[in-house]
């Protein structure tokens, strides 16, 4: 046997063998523990880490979103649109994104009308969120150059949304007693701050995919719909409201005044068909500044009422039996010293009676009467017609005006309230008060909002101040104010008997007194007298012209809208001329 086959058949050492049986198990154990390991990680995963790992991954593609929602719209009483939400478009972007499109942002800024700069300064300080508003409201221009944008420079992380605008179609005619809203469509002045919570509409949510691009693939779910705000219907007559403000602005024009007023009630109902006031403002556009020409005036300033205060003195005596409109008067002289101090008039009258007191608006003859009844009496009277008491319009801002107590009246005191100083009133207090003498004596409450035709005054809430008889003497005594013979002749209507006072009330200078030459001229009224329908009453602040009397500054104002307002409303002519009746003949079949 060769040495090589001895070596052949050399039994190998036993250690060298290989273990296969320990490999076998070894592999088993790995495999077992590598499966063990793995169906642990994937119950972890799939059992207790469920929730986590699908938050994370619907934040990185779910997204919650708002539905807009459109504000309630606010109409005139006869359903014109005052106050609309349109929709627009708002841009925003993720600034972690953008920050890193240097760029791209000067054209973005142009593109929405910022400055480049702003805009950097904007995205670099919030750099590490991911939503900023780059411009709410854009306008269509806007919107369009933006998508340029995108499109030109492959732009991600900016993107667009809807949210409504509020519209207010008649710009300065109706700001005042609307108010505005902010960006976030919350009222903020006049209606729309006082029914906010009538008009606010609340967005809905829904639960959509965007892409990389956060552009929206699908919408999965809606998890709120959207609550729309509920309509307002005002008083106010637009066709009414647009020939006061025009008639309104041209006489401040004309008298080079630093502003005016006017309101118009409906008597029957308390409401006020037209509320307006100079200066003026545009409610659409962007607001800053002084709040000076956002005021309603007609509710938050208040005046000395003068002598259109006079006719309710005259009620008072006549409630009581004191005088009758034929009692006489003694004005000689034109002067009555009452204490220290002398009450005058313009010119020397001679003897008056009740009625011409009221036609000639002597100071003298209102002051004799006021003096037969004690301070109580006068107070009492004008505490029921509402002076010193808010309205409770709905009109943010409404002043109470000024009217102290008689207890603390002297006697100079208790005359200056017979002609209208001393006391302060708002032009809605004024123009309620001498609804009163139109209504046959009874107070209504005003309002704003146009109420129910089945059911005008809330039951309860009328108040008798006067009795018929008296209102309707006093009415009549006031008509001789627009004749020929009284103070506002330009106040007359053809074809309709009107009745009025006119009032020229000189305005305080604080301790200087009631120097300066500044007045305001005042005329409230009525018409037809017989049967009041309509009440106005305009105010004209500091007329700087030659004229500055009410009867020839307020009353002009006056006599157009009124004459207007009965056209608008069909009320027939109660005093009809020889001319209106002639032309009525030939018209007909």
């Amino acid at each position: 046997m060769s040495t090589r086959n001895r070596r052949a058949r050399r039994p190998e050492p036993r250690h060298a063998k290989p273990d296969l049986a320990l490999r076998r198990r070894l592999l088993v154990g790995v495999l077992s523990s590598a499966f063990v390991v793995l169906s642990a990680a994937v119950f972890y995963r799939q059992v207790v880490e469920t929730d986590y790992l699908r938050s994370e991954g619907e934040r990185r593609y779910l997204r919650v979103g708002e539905i807009a929602a459109r504000r309630g719209m606010i109409t005139d009483r006869n359903g014109e649109p005052l106050a609309v939400s349109t929709p627009v478009e708002t841009v925003w972007g993720e600034p972690r994104k953008l920050v890193e499109r240097r760029d791209a942002i000067p054209p973005l800024a142009v593109a929405l009308g910022l400055e480049p700069k702003e805009l950097q300064e904007r995205l670099d300080a919030t750099s590490e969120r991911g939503f900023l508003y780059l411009k709410r409201r854009v306008s269509f221009e806007e919107a369009r150059a933006v998508r340029q944008v995108i499109a030109d420079h492959d732009l991600a992380g900016v993107d667009f949304e809807t949210e409504y605008r509020r519209f207010y179609p008649g710009v300065e005619v109706f700001g005042h007693v609307l108010g505005f809203t902010d960006i976030d469509d919350s009222g903020q002045e006049g209606i729309e701050l006082t029914y906010d919570s009538w008009l606010k509409s609340e967005p809905g949510l829904r639960r959509v995919i965007r892409d990389g691009r956060q552009q929206i693939v699908q919408e999965i779910e809606q998890v709120r719909a959207p609550s729309q705000g509920a309509d307002l219907a005002l008083s106010l007559d637009r066709r009414l409201q647009f020939l006061a403000y025009r008639e309104l602005k041209a006489a401040v024009a004309e008298h080079k005044a630093v502003g005016g007023t006017l309101v118009a009630l409906d008597v029957e109902t308390g409401e006020i068909l037209a509320m307006v006031n100079q200066p003026g403002y545009n409610p659409n556009a962007q607001r800053g500044g002084s709040s000076e020409r956002r005021r309603n005036r007609a509710v938050t300033d208040v005046m000395e009422p003068g002598s259109t205060i006079k006719p309710f003195v005259v009620a008072a005596a006549l409630e009581r039996g004191l005088i009758k409109p034929t009692t006489t008067i003694a004005t000689r002289g034109g002067s009555l010293a009452v204490g220290s101090n002398t009450v005058k008039d313009v010119r020397n009258y001679g003897n008056l009676d009740v009625t011409g007191v009221i036609t000639k608006s002597s100071n003298v003859g209102v002051v004799k009467i006021a003096q037969m009844m004690s301070y109580g009496d006068l107070w009492g009277l004008y505490d029921q017609l509402g002076f010193g008491h808010a309205t409770d319009v709905g009109v943010p801002g409404e002043s109470r005006g000024v009217l102290r107590h008689h207890s603390t009246w002297r006697v100079f005191e208790h005359a200056t309230q017979a002609f209208g100083y001393g006391l302060s009133v708002t032009a809605l207090q004024l123009a309620q008060a001498y609804g009163v003498l139109a209504a046959d004596g009874v107070k209504r409450p005003v309002s704003l909002l146009r109420r129910d035709p089945a059911s005008p005054v809330p039951a309860g809430e009328e108040t008798r101040v006067l009795s018929a008889e008296t209102a309707r003497k006093v009415r009549a005594m006031m008509e001789t104010v627009v004749s020929d013979q009284g103070t506002a002749k330009r106040a007359a209507i053809t074809g309709y008997r009107v009745a009025g006072k006119t009032g020229t009330a000189k305005k305080s200078a604080g301790r200087a007194g009631y120097g300066g030459g500044r007045y305001q001229a005042v005329f409230a009224g009525f018409a037809p007298a017989g049967s009041p329908r309509l009440v106005i009453a305009v105010m004209i602040d500091e007329p700087k012209g030659k004229a500055y009397y009410g009867g020839l500054v307020a009353a002009p104002v006056f006599q157009k809208v009124m004459e207007g307002a009965l056209r608008l409303f069909n009320v027939p002519p109660d005093d009809p001329q020889p001319s209106m009746l002639l032309a009525r003949r030939e018209v007909k079949p």
